[in-house]
């Protein structure tokens, strides 16, 4: 399990990757994002992407599976007290595949027993474009020992 000293400024993180259905995007959709160019295909292809594309939100929450899967699950992670500068870059279409990466930009105490890490969070599709950046500040514990 990483600690805040285990991660080093200029580290980067592949997440891994995962390709999204044209099923779980009208299922978000329909529910947190209704607009026409998520839920309807024919008003998709009208549209200026041209064909059903998938909720910027919806990106966002495939890269925090992919972060939490790669990465949380082998950190001692204490929650984010916040992001900036949220861009969603390209559309997402079905059948795209996802990969996450996350770069550690910086490195600041924040308490005793916490650190606090801001990085590069992006998600890539299968053409090597990026479709959604980010940056994130992510609470570590420190080491025990460090606290004294």
């Amino acid at each position: 399990m990483k600690y805040y000293e285990d991660l080093m400024v200029g580290e980067t993180f592949e997440l891994g990757s995962y390709t999204l259905s044209k099923g779980e995007i009208l299922e978000f959709s329909l529910k947190y994002d209704p607009q026409p160019f998520h839920v309807d295909e024919e008003k998709a292809k009208e549209s200026i992407y041209g064909a059903l594309i998938a909720s910027g939100w919806q990106t966002t929450a495939v890269y925090m599976k992919l972060f939490v899967a790669s990465l949380m699950s082998r950190a001692h992670g204490m929650g984010s007290p916040g992001l900036e500068e949220l861009k969603w870059k390209r559309p997402v279409f079905a059948d795209d595949t996802l990969r996450g990466r996350f770069t550690i930009l910086e490195k600041n105490k924040f308490r005793s027993n916490l650190g606090l890490v801001t990085a590069l969070n992006e998600l890539i599709n299968q053409n090597d474009q990026v479709v959604m950046t980010f940056k994130g500040k992510m609470l570590f514990l420190k080491r025990p020992e460090a606290n004294v």
